[in-house]
């Protein structure tokens, strides 16, 4: 009912979607692909019952990364939708889960997580001290680059692709995840 309340003043009040996650705060159920992700539940745990990532849920099946990502973290996952992985170039997906390439499958899932909890406030804190951006170092290795543009967050990727945070905020028992609508590619 809260999250109901929170997300209807936030409608009426013009409230952006990382404030009104904001406003749900840490221990509320949030709503996403259909299924509530109880912050109780583990990554994996939670991800396997959203619609929106299927793609990203087999993606992480094939790359053996699941006891990973039950493991206790925290992590914070940048999750790519099944519309994002649809929108990347035909046949990247199917070739990507070939079992001769998982290690490219796995570097590119390892380059969405970044250890320890980031919430958008911390983000957007960390983005406001150094001039609107501010570089993550992921579990790959490698950097992802988060920009404020408004009041939104950007994630942009080694190559220059941009990526929403849609849904930010999203508490898990080892993490967080920030559902993105684009996938974000390693060099």
């Amino acid at each position: 009912m809260k999250s109901l309340l929170c997300a209807v003043a936030a409608l009426s009040l013009g409230i952006n979607g990382v404030e009104a996650q904001e406003m749900r705060g840490q221990g509320n159920t949030v709503t996403v692909g259909g299924a509530p992700m109880y912050p109780t539940k583990d990554i994996v745990d939670n991800a396997v019952n959203s619609k929106d990532h299927t793609t990203l849920v087999a993606a992480v099946k094939a790359a053996g990364l699941v006891d990973t990502l039950n493991g206790a973290g925290p992590f914070t996952v940048f999750a790519p939708t099944n519309a994002a992985f649809a929108a990347l170039p035909a046949g990247t997906v199917d070739t990507l889960l070939k079992a001769e390439n998982k290690a490219k499958l796995t570097a590119v899932l390892t380059y969405h997580v970044v250890p320890g909890r980031l919430d958008a406030k911390s983000l957007m804190a960390q983005a406001g001290k150094s001039g609107g951006r501010t570089s993550l170092k992921t579990v790959n290795g490698q950097e992802l680059t988060v920009m404020v543009k408004g009041d939104m967050l950007m994630l942009h990727d080694a190559a220059g692709n941009a990526a929403k945070i849609t849904i930010a905020d999203v508490y898990q028992s080892n993490g967080l995840i920030h559902v993105i609508d684009a996938v974000a590619l390693p060099k």
